[in-house]
């Protein structure tokens, strides 16, 4: 049985990967979101949440029990030793559990091909797990004016996140298809849509048989 056609989704924080997941979404491929998963594995009373609170303490939950994200960005993101240091430590509780529920999920979802949306694809060891990396590209000041427009963070707190990431370059040059959004919604679709096309034909809905997009 061939196994399905998978493409890594990456960019940097903010840069629109979750609009771009939502558009190939709309054109019936399954979206595998890490995000989500990190967020459901670490759901109030899981076991994977136990253990980030004994690692990093009971001010990384909110009142009621759930995952504080910004007070654990707060410990994890930054340049110092203990900062790169909890992060490290972060990455090891939580990427196992993540990585397990993203098969499983990819294993169920079935579709002409997959898209797997990965924020830290090209930092991790996730590449050997996708077909192709479709990097979703924007200028670091357009990242930043976005994440604080997001969740409220500094200045500061954003150029945190943004350095603790592989750098623009780095991610393009791990790419073999790119999006660039820094336009409007509807260029944004209509680079969508020519790569939906080539990702079909890729995973031999199109003409029979398993060929690289171009």
């Amino acid at each position: 049985m061939q196994k399905t056609f998978r493409v890594g989704l990456t960019g940097g924080i903010a840069s629109g990967k979750t609009t771009v997941a939502n558009l190939f979404a709309a054109l019936g491929v399954p979206v595998i979101d890490t995000d989500q998963i990190s967020r459901d594995v670490t759901a109030p009373g899981s076991p994977l949440l136990v253990q980030l609170r004994d690692a990093f303490g009971p001010d990384i939950l909110t009142p009621d029990g759930a995952l504080d994200r910004k007070a654990l960005r707060a410990r994890v993101f930054g340049d110092s030793p203990e900062a790169t240091a909890a992060r490290r430590r972060l990455e090891a509780l939580t990427h196992p559990a993540i990585l397990a529920e993203m098969e499983a999920r990819s294993a169920r979802a079935g579709g002409p091909y997959q898209i797997l949306a990965i924020p830290l694809l090209t930092e991790g060891q996730s590449r050997s797990r996708v077909d192709r990396v479709l990097v979703v590209d924007a200028d670091e000041a357009t990242q930043i004016r976005r994440q604080q427009a997001r969740d409220g963070s500094t200045l500061t707190e954003a150029r945190a996140v943004l350095a603790a990431q592989a750098d623009r370059a780095t991610r393009l040059a791990a790419a073999d298809d790119v999006i660039r959004n820094d336009g409007d919604i509807g260029a944004l679709a209509a680079q969508v849509e020519r790569l939906h096309a080539a990702y079909l034909a890729a995973a031999g809905v199109y003409g029979g048989g398993r060929r690289q997009a171009q």
